[in-house]
């Protein structure tokens, strides 16, 4: 993993995060619907399969993302991981925040054995689709799909 500036630190999320995540979601989502607790987050800290990051830029969280490992019988024990809920401050962006964010995540991945990292981002989302492709991640490799819950029950 390259190394970071000096201004750049990614860690695992703290419950004390849980006001600025929930900040920089609001931004991804534009919900005020969205919170997230310092109890979830406590609880995540103690998932073994779950990684929920943040990027301090400046000493101030700037950037965040979720890796969740998932078990899989295909390539014997290996699992696959998917990332989720990548958001960088509007304000922060293009300072090497969700590079950063992503070296650490493959960086794990790579710690935990996985055999693929997979991230969906909404299909509108074109400059993110951009910096995902500049990280590597290829755009033709499968195709997603996406049910939410108030549809559950729909065939």
């Amino acid at each position: 993993m390259p190394s970071l500036p000096a201004t750049i630190v990614v860690r695992p999320a703290l419950p004390i995060d849980a006001a600025r995540i929930t900040e920089l979601y609001r931004q991804l989502l534009n919900d005020t619907s969205v919170a997230v607790s310092p109890e979830r987050i406590a609880a995540l800290s103690l998932d073994t399969h779950a990684l929920l990051l943040v990027c301090e830029w400046e000493q101030v969280v700037s950037g965040t993302a979720m890796v969740s490992l998932c078990p899989d019988v295909m390539y014997q024990s290996q699992p696959f991981a998917v990332i989720e809920n990548i958001v960088v401050d509007k304000q922060s962006q293009e300072k090497g925040i969700g590079t950063a964010l992503m070296h650490h995540i493959e960086a794990y991945c790579l710690s935990k054995d996985c055999s693929k990292m997979m991230l969906l981002s909404s299909a509108h989302r074109t400059s993110a689709h951009a910096f995902f492709e500049r990280m590597a991640f290829d755009a033709s490799a499968k195709k997603g799909f996406v049910k939410y819950r108030r549809q559950f029950g729909r065939y």
